[in-house]
């Protein structure tokens, strides 16, 4: 199976290894991964923060740097992302576009095409590939935290679970708010810093009164980051890790 990589371009910048450890696991099950090194960003960050033009720019490069036949599916380590890309880019470029004008129909077709073709790490693990064994080995105990674009935006809630699961070693101990959110939101963490921080704050505090975890594992490096942010600065007994660097523990 062939599958293009959309590395999104925080993860990129900040947590390279996470990308790679994802080709390591896309490897092990027997894909054959290829990387377009044009692309960019999927334009959430624009859109979230009112810059709806810019935004729908960048969508247009997303779709011309995915516009080919030479693979299967696109995967990507970050639901958030993909999310947008299955669930925003028809309103944003087709909808609502900010310009009053329309793509050509080979474009709005590419925006359906791309719908199917693009998935999460986990959900095209155990969704697609049928896979939820990696044989991988972490000791210790560890709580998942549902990020708000994995959970909400993609439905991936299941998928995760299953392969932490299989983990030699790992014991998977549920938090009572794991669904809720982390506080980050993107350009949220910058506007209202307070409200956020407090949110981190109750998340990791829930996290330590009811489990064991020594470990807090996501789809999302966004949420990680923020939470690895207030652990650190609060000296927290917590290690975030993505779940592609957990799977690639082998």
């Amino acid at each position: 199976m062939n599958v293009q990589l959309f590395i999104p371009c925080f993860v990129d910048q900040f947590f390279p290894a996470t990308a790679f450890n994802m080709i390591k696991v896309l490897e092990k099950v027997g894909c054959k991964v290829s990387y377009n090194p044009n692309q960019t960003c999927c334009g959430q960050p624009a859109c979230n923060a009112g810059y709806w033009t810019e935004s729908a720019e960048v969508a247009q490069k997303f779709l011309a740097d995915f516009n080919n036949a030479d693979f299967d599916y696109i995967v990507a380590p970050s639901a958030s992302c993909v999310g947008f890309v299955r669930n925003y880019y028809q309103k944003l470029l087709i909808d609502s576009n900010p310009t009053n004008t329309k793509l050509p129909q080979k474009n709005e077709t590419q925006i359906a095409k791309i719908k199917t073709q693009l998935f999460e790490f986990t959900e095209f693990l155990v969704n697609i590939l049928q896979v939820d064994n990696l044989n991988a080995t972490l000791e210790g105990i560890a709580t998942y935290h549902d990020a708000c674009g994995a959970l909400r935006e993609c439905g991936i809630k299941k998928e995760p679970r299953k392969l932490l699961k299989n983990v030699q070693g790992l014991q998977l101990q549920e938090s009572p708010d794991c669904e809720t959110c982390c506080g980050f939101g993107g350009t949220f963490a910058v506007k209202y810093e307070a409200i956020s921080v407090a949110m981190a704050e109750q998340k990791v505090n829930n996290i330590l009164e009811h489990t064991k975890a020594k470990y807090i594992i996501s789809t999302d490096l966004s949420c990680l980051m923020h939470l690895d942010a207030y652990i650190k600065k609060q000296n927290k007994p917590l290690q975030t890790m993505h779940i592609a660097d957990v799977l690639a523990m082998y």
